[in-house]
């Protein structure tokens, strides 16, 4: 980034946040900005992660994550694709009444989406079926005509995604992530009449005004590729940030946008040079890490501003670009949460929120107690009872409607933005706490904890395990594995901290593996777990097995080593003898075996127990130590695999076992324990179906204390990161509170005696009954390569009873104004 574009971002923020002090308090203007201000921070959401929704404007309701907002040539039309776990649709909108006018379910559906010129026919990208969606616009209605078939449906690898049409030529352009191609299809005949690899995952492509070009965004390939349509061949490749995505072309076709969502930056590329000519940073702060995501771009018709859809900041960025190469910010405006594209039309802007506008209770659902329950989720995952309201499908997408801003309401728009976020700056460096805390609050200065072990498990809320716990803010009854199954869980909280108002950032496993080692989920990630986790096909791309969904920056490990740290990995991101990433090769234990359903834990633990003593004994023990304990997922009612309560037992006699085990070595007072779940799988939770168990010991760790204080993943990341000099690696474990209220400024020598599990950890399933029919059906090798929903269920009715019913999963909003906001109102 230019210093210039520095020194504007740096004046932006001091000039939004102090713009109200300089001004005349009694102008008319300064009064139309505080009130602004004091109207929106009045209906501030909070969210799960700490950060807040302030959305303006107007607003209609959409379907299940929309991806993509396209613009109908009269301008007449807007056009909306919804590509999340439950209902996928393409809506048709009335740009002018800002009026739905018709809806159409889909079986698959993904970002591509245009309109043909005359604007009789949209067509759409159909997913996994590898097909582009065609429908006829008829009285202002969407009728589905043939489709154009690009191969076979999914597992056949094609996917489409961006599409561009030439009505002039009959041609249709689309492009694939799975397959990582460009196909040129006939509108009229319906055949492929040409094909091009492209070299990596494609995420949109956009035609020249003459028609000669097709610029194509390479999500997986770090670059925008122009392709000759006539030779059909690639004629220009030109660099990119991490994960580009979106274009915008001017009116000139001189110069072309692209988003870059996992850089925090826009380029701007010189089409004569072939070259990037300027590069314009999206966050709210300048240099700041990942966790910004542009995803969607947009022009004022006057071209002088372009609207910029911070996906993870909740926002637009508003830039003057009417002189390019001297481009700089002028303001910010609030969305909803997660917007994904914007597009203007006249003095409007309209922006998709994919995830809507908070989150919500689901008194509809789910309703586990089906008499028949799909062995996947089929097409419509919403054609039978019980489904509205499961977590991957419940934040319900958006379109906002804004008027286009003045100074004074751009000015209070952006001190709002800023008020929403809790990452700033200087907390890169600083961080909450007391002075000798062993959790240090300046980044780089020395904790007297030397050790750091991080133990992540699979998928349980706060109430399943610990709910039958007093001392905490615990339902009994929604209690699946209490202290019986649990006693090392129990003992961990009750004899170090008891954390009850924990919650995990991610969704499902997918993000949630993401999410607990970089602090950060990227665009690729968030918008491609949805369709398999809705039955609609693809792969588990998670976990470090496909550089598209890495963070910008890399994982806790890639941190860990460029601040010299040593590290060693027990069955997390390496497994089946080989590393997922790069950095791990060499710092991972071979005899520790990885996810597996059917190896049980507690020889997990005792194979980390001799790699542990001969690191000790050798004095080469890493400072972060990271391991995986994954049975607490269980096999369901799978007929002779182990019971949910001899998996969930086996899982916590191995963590009672570990942390035994550290405290009797000599490193005890200088180590600690950290334990999380990578997710809370959807199950009953009567706070919200975030909430989840965490929990720390070691020798500065308090004793018997309860800390009601909120944390998340990223504050448990942060934890580490501040006791072992890391700076963070995203805008998320930056903002999160660090966990040092569970520490003392002294250590306790203290040990832990590990608990023998009150039930048989030999237990098999053995009873046939449909959930067992269920279960045998289900893909047990990699996490959540299932419906979590349907598979809370089994394990709540094989618990339970049969015809036993699970209780909705709670969903929380929580309105959090921070004290210097509510000063701020006053």
């Amino acid at each position: 980034m230019t210093n210039y574009l520095k020194l504007g971002l740096c004046l932006l923020l001091c000039g939004v946040l102090t713009y109200g002090c300089k001004k005349n308090a009694g102008s008319s203007a300064g009064r139309e900005e505080a009130a602004i201000v004091k109207a929106l921070s009045s209906k501030r959401i909070g969210l799960p992660n700490g950060w807040s929704l302030t959305p303006v404007g107007r607003s209609l309701d959409l379907d299940d994550l929309p991806l993509n907002l396209v613009v109908s040539p009269s301008k007449k039309y807007l056009a909306v694709t919804n590509n999340g776990q439950s209902t996928q649709s393409i809506i048709l909108i009335d740009a002018t009444l800002e009026k739905v006018l018709d809806s159409a379910i889909v079986a698959k559906s993904y970002l591509g989406l245009a309109f043909s010129q005359d604007e009789k026919t949209i067509y759409a990208s159909g997913g996994n079926d590898n097909k582009i969606l065609v429908f006829k616009i008829d009285n202002q209605q969407l009728v589905p005509a043939e489709p154009i078939v690009l191969g076979k449906p999914w597992p056949v690898k094609i996917s489409p995604t961006g599409i561009s049409v030439d009505d002039a030529k009959n041609r249709i352009y689309v492009v694939t992530k799975e397959d990582s191609s460009l196909y040129i299809c006939d509108t009229q005949t319906k055949k492929t009449i040409g094909k091009l690899s492209l070299g990596a995952a494609a995420y949109t492509c956009l035609l020249s005004n003459d028609k000669k070009e097709l610029y194509v965004s390479l999500w997986g390939g770090s670059r925008v590729v122009i392709v000759n349509t006539e030779t059909q061949k690639i004629s220009a490749e030109i660099a990119t940030n991490k994960n580009p995505n979106d274009l915008l072309l001017t009116k000139d076709g001189k110069f072309l946008y692209v988003a870059n969502g996992n850089d925090n930056t826009v380029g701007l590329i010189d089409l004569t040079k072939r070259q990037i000519s300027e590069t314009l940073t999206t966050s709210l702060f300048p240099d700041a890490p990942v966790g910004t995501t542009p995803n969607g771009l947009a022009l004022s018709e006057d071209e002088k501003i372009l609207y910029i859809a911070n996906a993870d900041n909740n926002c637009l960025a508003v830039f003057d670009v009417e002189i390019k190469g001297r481009s700089h910010s002028v303001g910010f405006i609030p969305t909803g949460w997660y917007p994904t594209a914007v597009k203007t039309i006249g003095s409007k802007i309209f922006v998709t929120n994919g995830k809507g506008f908070s989150s919500k209770a689901n008194p509809k659902g789910p309703n586990p107690n089906l008499s028949k329950v799909p062995q996947q989720i089929g097409p419509n995952p919403q054609a039978y009872t019980g489904r509205e309201q499961y977590i991957g499908g419940l934040f319900k997408g958006t379109l906002s409607i804004i008027d286009s801003p003045s100074a004074e309401t751009l000015s209070a728009y952006s001190r709002v933005v800023y008020a929403n976020t809790p990452y700033t700056k200087n907390k890169e460096l600083n961080a909450e706490g007391e002075a000798g805390n062993p959790i240090p609050m300046k980044v780089g200065d020395k904790s007297p904890i030397k050790y750091v072990f991080y133990i992540i498990k699979e998928n349980r809320t706060y109430d399943q395990i610990l709910g039958d716990m007093k001392e905490g803010n615990g339902d009994a009854s929604l209690c699946l594995f209490p202290e019986k199954v649990t006693p090392n869980q129990h003992a961990l909280a009750r004899q170090f901290v008891l954390l009850d108002n924990f919650y995990v950032d991610a969704e499902v496993s997918a993000d949630g593996h993401n999410w607990s080692s970089a602090a950060y989920a990227n665009d690729y990630v968030e918008k491609n777990w949805v369709t398999s986790y809705g039955g609609r096909g693809g792969t588990y791309d998670y976990e470090g097995s496909k550089d598209i969904a890495h963070p910008r920056d890399g994982f806790i490990w890639d941190h860990a080593l460029r601040a010299g740290l040593t590290f060693r990995s027990y069955g997390w991101f390496a497994d089946e003898g080989k590393a997922n990433i790069k950095t791990l090769e060499g710092n991972y234990c071979p005899t520790f075996k990885g996810y597996d359903l059917g190896y049980k834990d507690i020889d997990r633990e005792a194979a980390w127990e001799k790699d542990f003593d001969e690191l000790l004994a050798a004095g080469k023990l890493p400072r972060l130590n990271t391991l995986r304990f994954g049975n607490d997922h269980t096999s369901g009612a799978s007929v002779g695999k182990p019971t949910p309560f001899a998996a969930v037992a086996d899982n916590d006699l191995a963590v009672g076992r570990f942390v035994e085990h550290l405290s009797k070595s000599k490193v005890w007072n200088e180590s600690v324990v950290f334990i999380l779940e990578d997710d809370a799988q959807n199950g009953p939770d009567h706070v919200d179906a975030h909430r989840s168990i965490a929990f720390v010991a070691g020798g500065f760790v308090k004793r018997g204390f309860v800390d009601h204080t909120m944390y998340s993943t990223s504050g448990m990341l942060r934890t580490m990161e501040l006791i072992l000099g890391i700076k963070p690696m995203s805008q998320y474990d930056a903002a999160a509170t660090p966990m040092w209220r569970c520490f003392n400024k002294t250590a306790n020598p203290a040990g832990f005696t590990s608990l023998e599990a009150g039930v048989d950890l030999t237990q098999k399933n053995v009873a046939v009954n449909s959930n067992s029919r269920q279960s045998d059906q289900f893909d047990l090798s990699v996490p959540d390569a299932i419906d979590d929903l349907v598979f809370s269920r089994i394990v709540w009715q094989t618990v339970r009873g049969e015809k036993s019913i699970m209780p909705a999963p709670r969903r929380g909003a929580f309105v959090r104004l921070e004290k210097e906001d509510e000063e701020e109102e006053d």
